[in-house]
């Protein structure tokens, strides 16, 4: 695979992927350290957003950010959330390598790792 950053948000509570969840995607930069915005997007119906990065857009050896907005996605459904936004800070040292993102989601909790 190669490099870039993608995201896939599975529902654990319901056992499927979580499609229509916004994700946005900041990077950290500037002499403040202050975030900008690179991109955003919305999983689709597998739960995934297979690259973050806009078209031609090289990945950074720095900070990023990726905002889930799950607070709409869980009252799509009837549920309230505990955390309506989750934001994941991922610090890429090598940015040659594909870095995958996965989140785990639940109404009052989550989990993410650094995937294949």
């Amino acid at each position: 695979m190669s490099a870039g950053l993608s995201t896939h948000v599975l529902d654990t509570a319901e056992g499927r992927p979580a499609s229509g969840v916004e994700v946005t995607l900041e990077r950290r930069g500037g002499a403040e350290g202050s975030w900008r915005l690179v991109a955003a997007a919305v999983t689709g119906a597998d739960g995934r957003v297979a690259a973050l990065l806009p078209g031609g857009a090289a990945l950074e050896a720095t900070s990023y950010r990726l905002t889930f907005a799950v607070g709409a996605y869980l009252a799509s459904s009837g549920r309230a959330a505990f955390f309506p936004e989750v934001a994941v800070v991922v610090a890429i040292a090598d940015p040659d390598a594909h870095h995958h993102i996965p989140l785990l989601l639940s109404p009052f909790g989550y989990t993410t790792y650094r995937g294949g």
